[in-house]
């Protein structure tokens, strides 16, 4: 049966036209047509049948640019919080860079009397040995954010393999996978970090192992947990239809839609592995012939810092990884503000009611708006 391409009849006889792009404009409530800045027409093609229906086939969906993909990374870089963060991540990441201007010399050398005071000579003062503590500091910051960056990475990945494997495919792959994680949950991590730690040979791969190893169960959960949520949606349906594989739509279809809670979990992560390899290292489980944040306070509680009143040698590596933990927490505050949309729509209820009348009550439920009454 043949569909008229010319002409259409309406059960009115009226003729309809051919196929052609059609505008229609929108009018105010007096009949004027309004103007539409920037608005990109689309054409609506109309056919008659020979029933006399009107058919209008839907234009085409025209592609999102891909610079509105990455509109909340942007958003992310106007976020108070998420510059204060990014700034202090960044200054500590230069320090590690360039530890060999900034101090100079070998940090492992005794330079002068221990437990020095601070003072020109000796900016951050001496230790229990004679070592140099602002050297010490600075190049501590190397192999610590080494540890913790490597080992946030590694996290990551393992989590988001595993996680969204489990939830895309379900079954016993699901069954397996989530068993193996709800184990890694149970075990107490901390005894099974210094066990590890104990029996390994000590240095910087076997922290970044053994912290990844223990690390990873809580994030595959959460990524799991999504996924299970992104895989009944239609363009993954619409994947499976044009014949795409398993590993093809996780890595290139609903991953790309977790970027940000992806970016949590590293940042979360890299938090959790700077502090745990500092605390190995001040409980003498680590390499104490490296100079890290953790041996500087290893060799600071050794030489008795706190019994002698030499504040100077545990303060300045205690506040690094105080200040490197609250930038990334600050980074990590701002993604949460940013890609949550419960925190995004009380931000912006917050920035309309601004100078009005109105108040929000304080309840976590639906906000409701009540007049102040003048006083």
């Amino acid at each position: 049966m043949d569909t008229h391409k010319k002409v259409a009849h309406t059960p009115n006889g009226q003729q309809t036209p051919s196929p052609e792009a059609v505008d229609v404009p929108v009018a105010s409530p007096e009949g004027h047509p309004i103007e539409q800045p920037g608005r990109q027409e689309q054409p609506v093609e109309i056919e008659g049948t020979p029933a006399g229906q009107i058919v209008v086939a839907p234009p085409a969906t025209l592609p999102v640019p891909t610079r509105q993909r990455l509109v909340w990374l942007r958003t992310l870089l106007k976020n108070p919080k998420a510059l204060v963060g990014i700034a202090i991540v960044v200054f500590f990441i230069l320090v590690a860079v360039l530890a060999p201007v900034i101090a100079p010399g070998d940090p492992t050398e005794f330079v002068d009397a221990p437990n020095l005071p601070p003072s020109a000579a000796h900016l951050f003062g001496t230790e229990g040995q004679g070592k140099d503590v602002f050297r010490q500091t600075v190049w501590g910051a190397q192999i610590s954010l080494l540890i913790g960056f490597a080992t946030g990475l590694l996290i990551t990945i393992v989590s988001t393999v595993i996680g969204m494997t489990a939830g895309y495919f379900r079954g016993r792959v699901d069954d397996l996978l989530t068993l193996l994680t709800n184990l890694f949950l149970v075990i107490p991590g901390l005894p099974l970090l210094i066990i590890l730690s104990a029996f390994l040979s000590p240095g910087t791969g076997t922290i970044i192992g053994t912290l990844a190893f223990t690390g990873w169960a809580f994030g595959a959960r959460v990524k799991r947990s999504q996924t299970l949520s992104l895989r009944e949606k239609d363009f993954v349906a619409a994947a499976k239809v044009s014949g795409e594989s398993g590993f093809r739509i996780i890595f290139s279809e609903i991953m790309p839609n977790m970027i940000s809670i992806i970016m949590g979990s590293f940042i979360s992560s890299t938090t959790y592995a700077i502090g745990a390899s500092t605390a190995l290292a001040f409980i003498g489980l680590g390499n104490v012939s490296e100079v890290t944040w953790g041996t500087n306070l290893y060799w600071a509680q050794n030489g008795g810092a706190i019994l002698q009143g030499a504040w100077w040698t545990f303060v300045p590596s205690g506040l690094c990884v105080a200040l490197v933990a609250f930038g990334l927490s600050f980074i990590n505050y701002a993604l949460d503000e940013v890609t949550n949309p419960r925190l995004r729509a009380e931000k912006e209820l917050n920035r309309t009611l601004k100078g009005t009348a109105f108040k929000k009550t304080k309840t976590r439920a639906t906000p409701v708006l009540r007049q102040s009454q003048p006083k």
